[in-house]
């Protein structure tokens, strides 16, 4: 069975996004949240979305230059 929806702290872990920076995403619109009680729930496919919605890394390989 698939998680619907994770705590700050599990989304944080899971995302390895900062607690604040998560709070500022949630501020803007960008991931959702739910309030359940005093829990803060944020939907998995919210999460996800915003994560594929990010640009691909580029990574360099290869020597470093001499100092």
């Amino acid at each position: 069975m698939e998680t619907l929806a994770m705590s700050v702290s599990d989304a944080v872990r899971i995302s390895g996004l900062g607690r604040t920076v998560l709070y500022e995403l949630i501020g803007a619109g960008k991931i959702e949240a739910r309030k359940a009680g005093n829990r803060t729930l944020i939907p998995t496919d919210s999460l996800r979305a915003y994560l594929a919605s990010l640009p691909a890394a580029t990574i360099r390989t290869g020597q470093r230059k001499a100092a």
